[in-house]
């Protein structure tokens, strides 16, 4: 019996030991298996594989209790390796869950144990962290009840709003990276150009054209359903009237951010992130990809209250129903406008394109980039520097990020002692968090508000508003004295998050020191690239943490997308208005061309992953790990850290097929970050063909060194022999050739190509496509090449020869993968076929 108390006491100490958590009693420990499996599952009217936990999409709630122990197995009986990330949740590093980095991956067939305490409460999920997956299922909700809880509610719901493909999330990734307006023509939110030309914004279109952007881009990707908890509709008859309920909103999407409105007064909004905040009425919400909230709300005497969750481009919803009886229908919120959104970026003279492969990886200079790109207006429209410019509920001095921070104060989160009670919440403003004064405010108080904006709260949307009788506000027109410099109002304000105040003060002690960090978020559409500070990861330095150091990063978001930026294993406070009162959160989102300012303090070694929760902005590069610069956990081996980057830096391969009347043509590309293979081969049934293969080295976004081999076979009619009479015989001729040059992306999207070859004979071509009409693009090309007999001396002793071809036609887009087309090639002739991607 001695022996065997010992040998237990000694496996005890062993865990100890080696995950450095504290024992526990087997009274407070809650055990979860979750089971991931490949199968079958119907969304969206199709029945397709998918992954799901314990045999459903959403996996199972989780629940715990403040202050007690997890253990959880997950079963791996999928083919492929797995992981599962506990999002929000302070765990010990090894069990954070990022395959490589702190965690070993799920081998298929292997069960992996996590363990942990519990050290906060509050509404969280957990998801896989190996490539896609988290797109094809393996997501769920865990909830921590507190152990002294101080809402009173009667029931809680937990609802996990995603987006569902029915496409492999692979293929997805692999058509964006070719450059494709597909998804957006799919959604009906294309902007092309006849559409832009009668709305008067064709100087907008150009203004975008001249900084290599198609135009104002929101959501990627298209989604055949979005969903709560896992269905497009949700029913919850089984809520009484007069119930309070707590619902706990969890954005387990993909890529998919959501405005949420309720139906009813307005709900108050009591958590975000898990985190408590001063209970606010809130309807209209914006949540990011990876945030929480959680809100209280009464179930109507008579009826059935509304969450409608829109997709933020507008082009779906999925809602959920609480009691019986008639609907309190949500407010419907407009579809963002597009067109008017580009021609409020243009008149912002914003400097958009920064690039997202800098040229030199390992020399960056964060502080050189943010100046020389984003805004470069101050509040009266005056070129210059963004001095006093308001941006989201920041103000932003010329040389520090926060010029207006709160530095005082002390705190800690998750066992860090807090201070004093908070004052009263201040204010609100008058909208979404512009400052107004005098005479503008009182224009504002008259502005024409439409219905479906009725319990917008006080964040009225800037979509929908009106300043005269026909211009929507998809920004807002302010007459032409200050459209210019929007008039001291930001088009982006309503995404701030100055209604989120923490209930006591989170400001660190002034004692603790602070190391300031810029990050600019940069990306690339033509080719999908997303990176910090023009580095992707796999090219990335880590980014340092101390302990007991703040650690304050500025997020400054150069391009035209949101970016939901999550740091693993930690709170931070994001600053806002609240200054002190600043709330904690795990995800923030940052806007297009906004900048965001976080302070962590270091209290968790370890290597954590820090990433855009958009999946493919994450997969796509825009991730970085930071570091307290501590030994790798010996676990880890086997497990090498290059396997995490290599995921962001894959090969992807695409082609196309045309088949005509009068020429066929087939073109393959495959390419990672930097590299890029090409084959093209064209064939005229004039027996005219013309092959080549390249490789490409990008030596930053625009800019790419090429080399290869080319060849020509042209069917041509001789010139009859001095003897012979009638016309002369029909001749083959070949040709092989080296080639080398430059291709090069220019402003207004030309794609440019110089070369020589190995005869040292140069050629230029030029090729543009243009959307004119939705799923009709123009297309044309232009080459010109010139022989100057340097190698080879032509006949009749000419020193200088010239060939032109060129080509252009049109392409309608009958679906993602097929066209119709017709073109003429002065090489081949005219006609028409069909275009096959895959």
């Amino acid at each position: 019996m001695r022996t065997s108390i010992f040998s237990k006491l000694l496996a005890v100490l062993g865990i100890w030991l080696l995950t450095g958590l504290p024992a526990r009693a087997q009274t407070d420990t809650t055990v979860y298996t979750l089971t991931l499996r490949q199968q079958t599952v119907t969304k969206a009217g199709k029945t397709v594989m998918g992954m799901t936990v314990n045999g459903g999409i959403p996996g199972p709630t989780i629940r715990f209790k403040e202050g007690g122990y997890a253990v959880i197995y997950v079963k791996n009986e999928m083919d492929v390796e797995t992981s599962v990330h506990w999002h929000g949740l302070l765990v010990p590093n090894f069990y954070d869950g990022v395959p490589y980095l702190n965690t070993p991956p799920i081998e298929p067939g292997q069960t992996q144990k996590y363990e942990f305490p519990i050290r906060q409460a509050g509404t969280y999920w957990y998801h896989s962290h190996t490539m896609l997956q988290e797109q094809s299922g393996v997501y769920g909700s865990i909830v921590i009840e507190p152990k002294q809880e101080r809402l009173t509610y009667d029931k809680d719901l937990v609802l996990v709003l995603s987006d569902w493909t029915n496409q492999k999330p692979k293929n997805v990734l692999r058509f964006l990276k070719r450059g494709t307006e597909w998804y957006n023509i799919r959604k009906g939110t294309a902007t092309p150009l006849n559409r832009v030309v009668a709305r008067g914004a064709f100087g907008a279109q150009l203004n975008f054209w001249k900084q290599r952007m198609e135009g104002f881009d929101i959501a990627d990707i298209y989604y055949d359903a979005f969903l709560v908890n896992g269905q497009p509709v949700q029913q919850y008859p089984e809520f009484r009237p007069g119930e309070r309920v707590r619902l706990r909103i969890i954005n387990g999407s993909a890529s998919t951010q959501f405005w949420m409105t309720f139906g009813g007064e307005a709900p108050l909004l009591v958590a975000a992130d898990g985190q408590d905040v001063v209970p606010v009425a809130h309807n209209k919400t914006f949540i990011a990809v990876a945030e929480t909230y959680d809100f209280l709300v009464t179930v109507p005497a008579n009826g059935q209250l509304e969450l409608r969750a829109m997709a933020q481009d507008g082009s779906g919803t999925t809602s959920a129903y609480l009691g019986n009886g008639p609907v309190l229908a949500a407010a419907v919120l407009p579809r963002p406008d597009k067109i008017g959104l580009m021609q409020q970026m243009a008149q912002m003279k914003m400097r958009m394109g920064a690039p997202a492969l800098k040229f030199r990886p390992n020399h960056v200079d964060a502080q050189q980039m943010k100046e020389n790109w984003g805004m470069k207006m101050d509040m009266q429209g005056k070129e210059g520097k963004m001095d006093g410019m308001k941006m989201g509920g920041h103000k932003m001095g010329a040389d520090k990020p926060m010029a207006d921070m709160d530095k005082s104060g002390g705190s800690k989160m998750a066992g860090m002692p807090m201070n004093d009670q908070p004052a009263p919440p201040k204010p609100k403003h008058d909208m979404a968090g512009m400052h107004m004064k005098g005479k503008k405010k009182e224009q504002m108080a008259g502005m024409n508000m439409p219905a479906d904006t009725a319990h917008a709260g006080h964040d009225m949307p800037m979509g929908g508003m009106k300043t005269g009788a026909d211009k929507p506000m998809a920004g807002m027109d302010m007459g032409s004295d200050k459209k210019a410099g929007m008039g001291g109002m930001d088009m982006f304000a309503e995404y701030n998050y100055d209604y989120l105040r923490a209930p006591q003060k989170t400001a660190y002690a002034t004692t603790a020191p602070v190391r300031e960090i810029l990050l600019n978020l940069t990306g690339n559409m033509q080719r999908y690239i997303w990176s910090m500070n023009g580095v992707p990861l796999s090219s990335a330095d880590k980014i340092p943490i101390r302990s007991n150091q703040i650690t304050r990063i500025t997020y400054n978001n150069l391009t035209m997308m949101h970016h939901p930026m999550h740091l693993h294993g930690h709170f931070f406070r994001v600053v806002n208005e609240n200054g002190e009162y600043s709330p904690l959160k795990h995800t923030v989102n940052v806007p297009p061309m906004q900048q965001v300012t976080i302070e962590v303090l270091g209290t968790e070694p370890g290597d954590w992953f820090l990433h855009c929760h958009i999946l493919y902005h994450m997969m796509g590069g825009m991730a970085r790990i930071a570091s307290y610069d501590t030994p790798r956990d010996p676990r880890l081996k086997g497990s090498p850290l290059g396997n995490l980057l290599h995921e962001t830096n894959q090969y992807y391969t695409w082609g196309r097929l045309d088949v005509a009347s009068h020429q066929s043509s087939l073109n393959l590309t495959s390419s990672n970050l930097r590299n890029q293979f090409n084959l093209s081969v064209e064939y005229g049934w004039n027996r005219n063909l013309e092959t080549e293969a390249t490789y490409e080295r990008y030596l930053y976004d625009y800019l790419r060194v090429f080399g290869g081999v080319n060849v020509e076979s042209t069917r041509r009619r001789a010139a009859p022999a001095p003897n012979e009479s009638g016309p002369g015989k029909m001749m083959t001729e070949s040709s092989a050739t080296a080639v080398a040059g430059l291709r090069f992306l220019s402003p207004y999207l030309f794609n440019i190509d110089a070369r020589l070859d190995n005869k040292l004979r140069p050629r230029l071509s030029l090729g543009r496509e243009i959307m004119i009409f939705p799923r009709l693009a123009a297309f044309g090309y232009y080459e010109f090449q010139a022989d100057f007999g340097w190698v080879n001396k032509l006949e009749n002793n000419r020193s200088f020869t010239k060939e032109v071809v060129w080509s252009t036609g049109l392409d309608y887009m009958l679906s993602r993968n097929l066209s119709l087309m017709g073109s003429y090639d002065n090489r081949f002739g005219g006609g028409g076929g069909l275009s096959v991607r895959f």
